[in-house]
């Protein structure tokens, strides 16, 4: 009978586990989407931003800050989760820009940082053709190498819960003309592939 009771609260607690985790990742849908005809302009500059809690002007920004915008609504501020990693890991962390010193304003903003940052919580999945692989609240990275619309830069998106009329999930994005919704998974080099849900975890 212990044993019975014990199979059933396991199996209950996971179910419950799963559903926050989607209800979570559905949050974050969500939140990408509404930044569609808000944020109108694909704007690379640097700004002086508050910590915690920073951000540019909701009109305007780059790749990092569609997934940044729409993890906050979940309480994760990815400004200050990354800024505290590099703190006591900078040295794992690339150097492409000649960096002797964490930054608070742009570190979170560099698709390179979060990659790493994601890779160190435990988030990569693998990275496959299979659309199925995909799921809504998912992070995709991908090197624009050769696309039309890039040369050989590093840029980030989120899965959406919409498919393409050949079952490509579309992707929610910053590449250029400002948040958007397209089908574009699949038409560059894609670098990474991550889950990151911590409703567990508190900034």
């Amino acid at each position: 009978m212990k044993s019975f009771i014990l199979i059933m609260f396991i199996a209950v607690t996971t179910v419950v586990a799963v559903t926050d985790a989607d209800k979570n990742a559905e949050k974050l849908v969500q939140a990408a989407l509404r930044q569609i005809g808000v944020t109108n302009y694909y704007d690379p500059a640097y700004v002086k931003l508050k910590y915690p809690g920073g951000d540019v002007p909701s009109d305007r920004g780059v790749c990092t800050d569609v997934v940044i915008r729409a993890y906050r609504t979940l309480g994760i501020d990815l400004q200050k989760l990354v800024h505290e990693d590099m703190l006591s890991n900078f040295k794992l962390y690339p150097k492409h820009w000649g960096l002797r010193r964490t930054d608070k304003n742009i570190d979170h903003r560099r698709v390179p940082n979060l990659q790493k940052f994601f890779e160190r919580r435990g988030a990569s999945l693998e990275v496959t053709k299979n659309p199925k692989d995909y799921l809504p609240g998912d992070i995709v990275t991908w090197n624009l190498r050769g696309a039309t619309r890039g040369l050989g830069l590093p840029h980030i998106g989120i899965v959406s819960d919409q498919l393409s009329n050949d079952g490509t999930p579309l992707i929610i994005h910053n590449i250029g003309s400002g948040a958007c919704l397209e089908d574009v998974l699949f038409d560059f080099h894609i670098t990474g592939h991550y889950r990151f849900m911590l409703s567990k975890h508190k900034n």
